[in-house]
């Protein structure tokens, strides 16, 4: 089972990655390609982030399952819109 402390430093990574990936969409959108680099990185890293949650999913609790479900979905959605973003 996975610890409340092991659950709590991936959302700390989760939300890092997030973050990053926001910034990186907003600036995507006002530069077009000016900063192709950091974009792909941060799309790289949401994706390691992805494959942690997913392995870390898998030694939860049902409650700490949810919360990591929760936040897969947000991943998941942000992941698409830099996707489809004319970058």
């Amino acid at each position: 089972m996975a610890t409340r402390d092991s659950v709590e430093q991936f959302i700390q990574q989760f939300e890092e990655a997030i973050h990053n990936a926001e910034v990186q969409y907003s600036e995507a959108q006002k530069l077009e390609h000016n900063n192709d680099t950091e974009f792909t990185m941060a799309q790289k890293q949401m994706e390691a982030t992805y494959n942690d949650l997913m392995h870390l999913s898998f030694s939860c609790n049902a409650q700490q399952r949810e919360q990591l479900n929760r936040m897969r979905l947000q991943l998941q959605q942000l992941q698409n819109e830099m996707t489809l973003l004319r970058h």
